[in-house]
């Protein structure tokens, strides 16, 4: 065997070794003891088989090394009803995760969340950043990430792409001494300081939590509509008007918007400064809009409506070129010519893991004070998007 095969092959025959070594410890709990002579049973009956030394032995080994061996162990001893064995699982897994203490925690990575870092750090305080890894199928970054040329973020005169972007925030925020963590937060407890957050590997204890998580804008999902090869997400659909309506592929051409909100209205507006015209696509025959922004969008010569449609797929070659609208009254569908698509049906804001500790209005944002970004809860912040 060589050195090489013989690095990659003793983590598994160790492996193996240890779940052998676990399964014995475990079947001493079901194995009848080997057969003894009167007198040693007499010498032995004072003793519980669980207290042998060598047991006890391995016992403490699989506890230590065998995953899981801990909890079968308490599950064979335990008399006590299901629930209080899963408190105590909980508990155990509790008990394993890293401990790590800040004055200043911070929840989300996007630009609202590195601002927080940058300005904590340069206060000494310390701060911890919980970036999220693909928190809501999103790179940490947040939106940005899935933006191409950003131009209306100062000090760019050029533009600067949104990962680069995010990357830059980053490394500033680590210039200045913010500790960042690619977890993702699962759950926390603010019902009295310390505040916990917990990951699915640490335990931050922070005196101040301040949560940029952010909102994630709503997709739809139709052939052609999401990433990859078959896919023209970024390659002419888009779900943010502001961050991508000036790209070049945009400009002169023909633009289509799903929604009937305010939100429709308002980014169909925007996209007439570079589109040759705009439709706003909607399934209802109605708005829900506001009358003043329907007002807004309907007198502007270069947008129209479609009515009881709904677009159920998107083709083109290396960009988007038509999409396929379906009738919602008579099924009827037809082919619409269009560059550029864009999804404004709201966003979801990304407050699940608080689980009502703080106050949420009726679509899951934060609720703050007016004019400031405080929750609540005395030392909680809500900062970004997510409010």
């Amino acid at each position: 065997m060589t050195l090489c095969q013989r690095f990659f092959w003793r983590p598994f025959v160790l492996r193996d070794k240890l779940r052998r070594w676990g399964a014995r410890a475990l079947g001493c709990f079901h194995q009848s003891p080997p057969k003894k002579s009167p007198g040693e049973r007499a010498q032995r009956s004072q003793r519980s088989t669980l207290h042998s030394p060598s047991v006890s032995y391995m016992l403490r080994l699989a506890r230590i090394l065998v995953p899981g061996v801990a909890l079968v162990q308490a599950a064979h001893l335990s008399t006590s009803s299901s629930s209080s064995t899963a408190a105590a699982a909980a508990a155990m897994a509790s008990s394993s995760l890293e401990k790590l203490s800040t004055k200043v925690c911070i929840i989300g990575s996007g630009p609202a969340g590195h601002t927080a870092a940058v300005y904590a750090a340069r206060a000494e305080l310390k701060p911890i950043m919980l970036e999220g890894f693909l928190a809501n199928n999103v790179a940490a970054g947040g939106q940005l990430t899935t933006t191409t040329e950003v131009e209306n973020f100062p000090g760019f005169p050029e533009g600067i792409m949104g990962p680069e972007l995010c990357e830059r925030f980053r490394k500033q925020s680590e210039r200045f001494g913010t500790r960042i963590f690619t977890e993702t937060v699962q759950r926390v407890d603010l019902s009295k300081r310390p505040f916990k957050v917990f990951t699915e590997a640490k335990e931050v204890e922070a005196e101040t939590v301040i949560i940029s998580t952010g909102a994630v804008a709503k997709r739809m999902n139709f052939p052609g509509s999401g990433e990859g090869k078959d896919g023209f997400w970024n390659r002419g659909i888009s779900a943010c008007a502001v961050c991508d309506g000036a790209a070049p592929i945009f400009r002169n051409k023909v633009l289509a918007v799903i929604g009937g909100g305010d939100t429709a209205m308002e980014e169909a507006n925007f996209l007439t400064k570079y589109g040759s015209k705009v439709i706003i696509i909607h399934r209802r025959d109605d708005f829900r809009a506001s009358k003043i922004m329907q007002a807004r969008a309907l007198s502007n010569p270069k947008i129209e409506v479609l009515y009881s449609q709904e677009v159920v797929a998107a083709h083109g070659d290396k960009v988007l070129r038509k999409l396929t609208l379906k009738s919602t009254k008579d099924g009827s569908t037809q082919e619409l010519e269009v560059s550029g698509l864009f999804f404004a049906i709201g966003h979801k804001p990304a407050t699940d893991f608080l689980e009502g500790q703080l106050n949420l209005d009726a679509d899951g944002y934060i609720v703050t004070k007016p004019g400031t970004v405080e929750t609540n809860i005395p030392g909680v912040f809500a900062a970004g998007d997510v409010q």
